[in-house]
């Protein structure tokens, strides 16, 4: 589903109001929204796989940043003591 669709499932918002918000026609907004519907099953499980590899993703991200940021003190410590 485009980002126009998407607003209208997302938010629960009327299609006329989305439109409206949006600057685009009424009819063209519900023929996405209701292609995308019938489409259902195929666009819906391809977006809860893509945000369980993002979840997946995110968590290695965080993990990583937490490891580099403990490496970076280390250093730290030992630039303080070279130094002195």
């Amino acid at each position: 589903m485009g980002g126009a669709g998407r607003i209208v499932a997302e938010t629960g918002k009327p299609i006329a109001q989305a439109a409206q918000d949006l600057g685009i026609n009424e009819t063209t907004l519900a023929s996405w929204v209701s292609r995308a519907r019938r489409a259902g099953g195929a666009s819906g499980t391809g977006e809860s796989e893509e945000l369980a590899r993002l979840r997946r993703e995110n968590a290695q991200l965080k993990k990583d940043n937490k490891e580099l940021a403990m490496e970076r003190d280390v250093l730290k410590r030992c630039m303080v003591l070279w130094v002195k």
